[in-house]
């Protein structure tokens, strides 16, 4: 099974910046090292789309993104994204309706930092595409979200159902 997998950034790459002028000018994701490093066997592509911090992340971004899910031809995407603003995403790109399986995750704590959930949020995410039906989800803290009921509780830092 091949897993497409779209780099856009967030904390998971350690992309935390309160203005657009501190964005990194140079992108060195570190997902390809935690996939090597997790011993995942699948098959997968990675390519960076965007890096920024999700604050940040504009309408144009997620059109792009919206664009590389539907032009690729795996099935099965992962879209590695900030906290901040994936239910956003997830949710833009659920109303398209592209039949396929994509899961967004991220981490709270970036993945070169001590005790980050980064490794287990991209495992848990890569078990998750591989098993769910076609559907945009998002995957964080041993949780599997739909699109379109999902919200990041700002107080307790978790992902958790919106109604």
């Amino acid at each position: 099974m091949t897993v497409k997998i779209f780099i856009t950034g967030g904390t998971i790459d350690g992309l935390e910046y309160d203005s657009e002028e501190k964005a990194p000018k140079k992108f060195n994701s570190i997902i390809p090292k935690i996939l090597k490093e997790a011993r995942i066997k699948t098959d997968f592509g990675a390519k960076i789309l965007i890096f920024k911090d999700s604050k940040f992340v504009t309408g144009k971004d997620r059109e792009t993104i919206l664009k590389k899910c539907r032009g690729c031809k795996e099935d099965k995407i992962i879209i590695t994204h900030g906290t901040m603003t994936m239910p956003l995403t997830a949710k833009f790109l659920e109303k398209f309706k592209i039949n396929k399986t994509i899961v967004l995750t991220g981490s709270a704590i970036p993945a070169r930092g001590k005790n980050s959930d980064a490794k287990f949020n991209l495992g848990f995410a890569m078990a998750a595409v591989q098993t769910l039906p076609a559907g945009v989800y998002v995957a964080m803290n041993g949780n599997i979200f739909s699109s379109t009921n999902v919200k990041k509780n700002l107080k307790t830092g978790f992902f958790e159902k919106e109604k």
